[in-house]
């Protein structure tokens, strides 16, 4: 794709002339008046990953506007950029549900997609997809179901950026390893003697440990839109992200798309948050013994790769008695998350038959006992010289606390593995793919390809990379036969 090309445009009808549009159901473009269908080429493009050294030190990694022909404004309600693609040039903001009208400004340039995840729920499903989320909400309003049918609910593509990296950590920290010791203690019994007991304690012996972690991350996602909520956003994951295809404008036909509003670089700022609980609980396995404090870890980003994709989802904004609510629907698996309004007069009603309920059902029980036990029969008090009877009560010796599980069992990825050079070389691979033009470029990058492949292929089974290793593997053998292709077409 060339910075001129638009990274959305519309596809006009042979049979009509109108706008054809995605199909999600068809999964290719349709006419919605006059019903053609018109099936989207396959792409011999291949989903790469661009080096983020690579583009942090050059810039040099595609870059486009958004359209040439859209119209940008910012939301006044949400400051969310919408993009309008002629002839339309007002609606609602797919965020928040503020009237805006487009002003004529193109788009500035971005980093162009790699990859767009096409949509697979269409509209008519999403709506049946909220109604019944509606219909399961408690206490929802009357009316609410009615009032959301009749609201917009707009197809969006989202920006997210995806990010690969070997770590390597260094850490200091503890290791605590149990030990028991027998302690004598006295307590008086029940027949007020002393008694002398012994219990087992629990103690832990701490020892000063440092050591270092490796791990390979593989497609961290980290969402590039700020006018969504993020935290719905991750809760909408997990996305098949094995179905990403090459990017191709009809995938947008009849939807909209956002800009990122987060830059590369703050996107790999929260990925590292993303994968420092990881990196944690591989030092944690490391440490090893019972507890493990941990006092520093440095860590070292290496052979980072990127993406920029688009992913699909269903929004509606709408507004119940003044004030913004919004639903979202993935848009792939059809799972719907979103805010709702409460009725505090069922809620009232609901607190009220339930006092209602437990308050008659204690006075009935309680009149029942009343008609139904007999008087009690008089009895005489035990003599005074009885011995008080009671069981005598165990020493209860203290357990131990169960050790807290880590959040992923892993294990440390050897730095010198074959699956470590097969991601460097596949990194070098990508980034001399970025300028190859000659036959003996590609050449070179073939080469490199062809090595990270006979890599993967040494991934033991028994590896904790080997599953990640055999994906990879597909994918580096499509990029290899990407690359002969273009070698076999470029200038000697």
């Amino acid at each position: 794709m060339t910075a001129t090309q638009p990274l959305i445009k519309q596809f006009p009808c042979p049979g009509c002339g109108a706008s054809l549009q995605f199909n999600p159901q068809a999964g290719q473009l349709k006419c919605p008046y006059c019903g053609r269908e018109e099936i989207i080429p396959q792409s011999a493009e291949q989903v790469v990953e661009r080096s983020y050294e690579e583009y942090l030190n050059t810039g040099r990694t595609k870059m486009a506007a958004l359209s040439t022909t859209a119209l940008e404004v910012a939301c006044p309600g949400c400051r969310a950029q919408i993009e309008f693609e002629p002839p339309d040039v007002a609606g609602l903001c797919p965020f928040c549900a503020t009237s805006i009208v487009a002003q004529p400004k193109s788009a500035d340039p971005l980093i162009t997609p790699e990859a767009v995840l096409p949509f697979s729920v269409g509209q008519k499903a999403a709506r049946e997809k909220i109604h019944h989320w509606l219909g399961k909400l408690w206490f929802a309003p009357n009316g609410l179901k009615k009032m959301a049918q009749h609201e917009g609910l707009q197809g969006m593509y989202l920006p997210f950026w995806t990010y690969d990296s070997f770590t390597v950590s260094h850490y200091q920290g503890e290791r605590g390893t149990y030990y028991y010791v027998t302690e004598t203690y006295q307590e008086t019994d029940s027949e007020g003697k002393t008694v002398t007991k012994t219990r087992q304690v629990r103690h832990t012996r701490w020892n000063s440990v440092s050591g270092r972690v490796d791990r390979f991350f593989d497609d961290v996602l980290i969402a590039a839109s700020q006018s969504a909520n993020i935290e719905r956003l991750e809760e909408l994951e997990p996305w098949d992200l094995s179905r990403l295809a090459p990017y191709n404008p009809s995938f947008l036909a009849g939807f909209k798309a956002q800009r990122y509003q987060v830059t590369l670089q703050e996107g790999f700022e929260t990925a590292k948050g993303k994968m420092a609980p990881v990196i944690h609980s591989d030092v944690c396995c490391n440490i090893g013994g019972d507890e493990q404090r941990v006092h520093s870890v440095s860590t070292a980003y290496s052979a980072i790769t990127f993406k920029h994709i688009l992913l699909p989802v269903w929004l509606s904004a709408y507004r119940f008695n003044n004030k913004q609510y919004q639903v979202m629907v993935n848009a792939q698996t059809g799972e719907v998350l979103g805010d709702r309004p409460y009725s505090i007069f069922k809620i009232t009603m609901a607190v009220l038959s339930g006092i209602a309920i437990v308050a008659g059902t204690w006075f009935g029980i309680d009149a029942y006992q009343q008609r139904q036990l007999p008087q009690p029969e008089p009895v005489t008090a035990p003599s005074l010289s009885d011995p008080a009877t009671s069981p005598e009560l165990p020493a209860t010796t203290p357990t131990a606390s169960p050790k807290t599980a880590l959040a992923q069992s892993t294990k440390p990825v050897d730095a010198n593995d074959p699956f470590r050079q097969a991601i460097n070389r596949a990194t070098k691979a990508s980034t001399l793919g970025q300028s190859a033009e000659t036959q003996e470029d590609w050449s070179a990058v073939a080469s490199q390809w062809n090595q990270a492949i006979l890599l993967l292929e040494e991934v033991s089974p028994d590896s904790a990379n080997y599953e990640t290793a055999q994906t990879k593997l597909q994918e580096y053998q499509r990029n290899f036969d990407y690359t002969k292709r273009k070698q076999a077409e470029a200038a000697p």
